[in-house]
C-alpha cells in the first residue's frame, strides 16, 4: 500500500521535471546566437509504478527526470562535413586562378604575350624586311626580342611567387589541423570524464562538433564514436565513448584523448620534383616519420586545393619501367666514386620529347617499385634500332651517399614500374611553367635554326649564322651554347622523313643528352635571354642563307616569318607559335571558371544542408516562447498540487489527530 505522503512526493517529481525544463528553456533561450550550440531537452519518463496490492493494481509514482539531452542529427552534420570540405577546395583554387588569371590576362595592349610577340615578329621584321641592310632596324629587332624574354622571365617569376604563396599557406593549414586536433583530444577527455560519472556534456560535445566544423574545411573528415565496455564485464557499458577522427582518406589523426601531430618538411636541393619548382617545397610527415599521402584521391579541403595549385601537372609526371640495373655501373670522373645506375624506359610524350621534360635537374627521388632511391644525374637516350624501332629511355645515377641510400639497387627492380613524384590531375603551377617551358624551347629552337644556317658558304654549306635566343646559366655571367649532338630532334626528323632512303639514315643510330650538357633542355622561361654577343652588336643577325646573295636579300626574313605563323613551323598543341597563349589562357579560364563554378555549387548546398541542421538543432526564439509558458504552467500546476497536499496533510494532521 502506498504512503499517505504519496500524492506529495508525485507533485514533486513534476515540480523539479517543470524546474528542469525551465532551466533549459533558458539555457536555450541565453545561447539562441551562440555558434555551434545545440538545441537541449529534458528527457523524462514516467516513474516506475508502485504495486498496491489493492484492485486498482499499480498507482503512478510520477515523473523521473533522466537527463538533458541535446538535439542533434549527426547524418547532417557529416553531410555538411563533406560538402564543407569540397567548399573549401575550390575556394583555394578559385582565390589562386584569380591570381594566375591576371598574370595572363592579355588584351594585345597591355604589354602581354601578345602584343609583345606581335612587336617581335610583326611589326620589327616587317620594317626589317624593308630595309635588311638597316642597322637601325636590327637593332630594333633585336631589343624586341628581349622584350619577348622579358615577358617569359617576369611571367614564370609571378609564378614562383604564387607557388611560394601557396607553399606557405600549406604550412598554415597544417597548423591548422594540429591545432584543432588537439583541442579536439583534449575534449573528448574532458567529455569521457563528465559522462563517465552519468552526465551529458553537451556543451563539450558541441564545442567538438564546431571545431570539427572548421576542421574538415581545411581537410576531408571522418568520424566514429564507439561505447567503451568494462574490460571486466564486456556486456556493460561504462557510460564512456571513444571518439575517433581521420583525415586524408582514413589517416587517423585523432584517436580518444590521443592526437598524431603532422609535420611540414621543406625539400632540400636534391628533393626537387621538378625543374620548375622553388626551393623548400613543404612534404608533409606524421610525427613519426611516416609520409602523409598528399596524392590520395580522397585527400579534400582547403589542403588538396592548394596542393593541387603548387603540384598540379595534370598527370605529366616521369613514370615508366625498369629495363636495366647495373650495381655501381658509373664511375665519377672526379670523385672516382661508383654509383648504382638504373635505366628506365618511357613512352609517354612529354618524356619523350625533352623540350616537355620538366625533371629536376638537381638530383631528386625516384620510386621503383615502391623503393625510394636518390639521384644525382641523368642521361636522356633515343635510339633506333636496326628494324626502324624507336625507343626512349633514361639512365639515372644514384647517389652513393649512404644516408641518402643505405642499400644498393638490387636486379629484382627489372620490370618494376618507376616514377618520380605522383600523378595530380590537375593543371597546377608545374603544368602552366612546363607549357612556358616548351614553348620557349621549341620557338628558340626553330628560330635559332634558321638564324645559323644564313650565310652560307661553298666551305660552309651548313652556314655561318649567329643565334639569336639562349638561357643564363645560374652563374649569370655565362650562356647556354646548345651544341648540335644534344638535338634527339635532329635524329627523329630523319627517323621520320618521307624519303625511305632518309629515313633508313636513322637506323642502328641514337643520341644520348646528359642533364650535365648544354642541351635546350637547359632552357626555360626562367633563365630566357638574348645571346649578350646579339644585343652587343645587332649586325650580327643575318638576313639572307647565302653569302653570295646581295645585302638586301631576305630570304631568310621571310623563313622567320613563316615560323610565326605557319604551324609547320612551329607547331605548340596543333597551333602556330603566335597562337601559343590562346591555348594556355583557355587552360587557365576554365580551371577559373570550374573553381567559380564549384563555390557557387557548393556553398548552395551548404546552404541548404545548413538550413536543415539547423532547423533540427538551432534555436527558434518562438519555439521557446511557448515552451517557456508551457513548463511555467506545469510548474504552477504542480505546485499548486503540492498547496493542495499540503491542506490535506495540515487537516489530516491537526484536526483528525493522526
Amino acid at each position: 500500500m502506498s504512503s499517505q505522503f504519496f500524492g506529495l512526493n508525485i507533485a514533486y517529481s513534476g515540480l523539479l521535471a517543470a524546474n528542469a525544463n525551465l532551466n533549459t528553456t533558458a539555457n536555450n533561450i541565453s545561447n539562441v546566437q551562440t555558434e555551434g550550440y545545440s538545441r537541449q531537452t529534458v528527457d523524462t519518463q514516467a516513474a516506475y509504478p508502485i504495486r498496491t496490492f489493492q484492485a486498482y493494481g499499480c498507482a503512478g509514482a510520477g515523473v523521473d527526470t533522466l537527463s538533458v539531452e541535446r538535439i542533434r542529427d549527426g547524418f547532417y552534420d557529416r553531410k555538411y562535413w563533406n560538402n564543407n570540405s569540397k567548399l573549401g577546395e575550390y575556394n583555394m583554387k578559385q582565390y589562386y586562378m584569380r591570381e594566375i588569371e591576371d598574370y595572363f590576362y592579355d588584351s594585345g595592349t597591355n604589354g602581354g604575350f601578345a602584343e609583345t610577340y606581335d612587336k617581335l615578329m610583326v611589326t620589327a621584321l616587317q620594317e626589317l624586311m624593308k630595309d635588311p641592310g638597316s642597322s637601325s632596324a636590327k637593332s630594333q629587332f633585336v631589343g624586341f626580342a628581349g622584350q619577348l624574354t622579358d615577358f617569359f622571365r617576369q611571367t614564370v617569376g609571378n609564378l614562383q611567387n604564387v607557388q611560394k604563396d601557396v607553399n606557405s599557406e600549406i604550412k598554415i593549414k597544417v597548423d591548422d589541423i594540429n591545432s584543432l586536433a588537439s583541442e579536439i583530444a583534449t575534449l573528448n577527455e574532458q567529455i569521457t570524464t563528465i559522462e563517465m560519472g552519468g552526465q551529458k556534456a553537451n556543451e563539450l560535445r558541441d564545442r567538438r562538433d564546431l571545431l570539427i566544423d572548421r576542421l574538415s574545411e581545411i581537410v576531408d573528415v571522418q568520424t566514429d564514436e564507439v561505447p567503451v565496455y568494462d574490460k571486466n564485464d564486456p556486456e556493460r557499458e561504462t557510460g564512456a565513448y571513444r571518439f575517433s577522427v581521420r583525415i586524408g582518406g582514413g589517416q587517423f589523426l585523432v584517436d580518444a584523448n590521443e592526437h598524431f601531430k603532422l609535420n611540414c618538411v621543406a625539400r632540400q636541393d636534391y628533393e626537387k620534383v621538378n625543374m620548375t619548382d622553388i626551393n623548400g617545397l613543404y612534404d608533409i610527415y606524421w610525427e613519426n616519420g611516416e609520409r602523409f599521402r598528399l596524392s590520395n584521391a580522397t585527400l579534400g579541403g582547403e589542403l588538396r586545393g592548394l596542393i593541387e595549385l603548387r603540384d598540379g601537372n595534370n598527370g605529366e609526371f616521369f613514370n615508366g619501367n625498369v629495363t636495366d640495373v647495373a650495381l655501381e655501373g658509373y664511375e665519377d670522373p672526379v670523385t672516382r666514386e661508383k654509383h648504382d645506375t638504373v635505366t628506365v624506359e618511357v613512352t609517354k610524350d612529354f618524356l619523350t620529347d625533352l623540350n616537355k621534360c620538366n625533371l629536376s635537374d638537381q638530383g631528386g627521388i625516384i620510386n621503383l617499385g615502391n623503393t625510394e632511391f636518390y639521384y644525382d644525374s641523368w642521361t636522356y637516350k633515343a635510339s633506333v634500332d636496326a628494324a626502324g624501332k624507336t625507343t626512349f629511355s633514361y639512365t639515372f645515377v644514384l647517389s652513393s651517399d649512404k644516408e641518402l641510400n643505405p642499400r644498393h639497387v638490387t636486379d629484382d627492380r627489372k620490370g618494376k614500374p618507376a616514377k618520380i613524384g605522383e600523378n595530380f590531375k590537375y593543371e597546377g603551377i608545374p603544368y602552366y611553367m612546363g607549357q612556358l617551358n616548351e614553348w620557349v624551347r621549341t620557338f628558340s629552337q626553330k628560330f635559332n635554326d634558321i638564324l645559323k644556317s644564313g650565310d652560307k658558304t661553298p666551305a660552309n654549306p651548313e652556314g655561318t649564322g649567329t643565334m639569336m635566343f639562349t638561357g643564363n646559366k645560374p652563374s649569370d655571367t655565362d650562356q647556354y651554347e646548345f651544341a648540335d649532338d644534344t638535338r634527339a630532334d635532329v635524329l627523329l626528323r630523319t627517323l621520320n622523313s618521307a624519303n625511305p632512303a632518309e629515313s633508313s639514315k636513322a637506323y642502328g643510330k641514337s643520341v644520348e643528352v646528359s642533364v650535365n650538357d648544354d642541351s635546350y633542355y637547359k632552357l626555360t622561361a626562367e633563365n630566357f635571354s638574348v645571346l649578350t654577343a646579339m644585343s652587343n652588336d645587332p649586325s650580327l643577325m643575318t638576313n639572307r642563307f647565302s653569302t653570295e646573295d646581295g645585302v638586301e636579300q631576305n630570304d631568310l626574313l621571310e623563313a622567320l616569318k613563316d615560323l610565326s605563323s605557319a604551324r609547320e613551323g612551329v607547331s605548340f598543341r596543333g597551333g602556330s607559335a603566335s597562337e601559343f597563349l590562346e591555348g594556355l589562357l583557355s587552360d587557365v579560364a576554365l580551371n577559373a571558371a570550374s573553381a567559380n563554378t564549384g563555390v557557387v555549387s557548393y556553398e548552395s548546398v551548404q546552404q541548404s544542408i545548413g538550413n536543415t541542421r539547423l532547423s533540427i538543432s538551432g534555436v527558434d526564439e518562438d519555439e521557446e516562447a511557448v515552451n517557456l509558458v508551457k513548463f511555467q504552467n506545469a510548474y504552477n500546476l504542480s505546485s499548486k498540487m503540492i498547496s493542495v497536499f499540503q491542506e490535506i496533510y495540515r487537516r489530516l494532521i491537526l484536526e483528525t489527530g493522526v
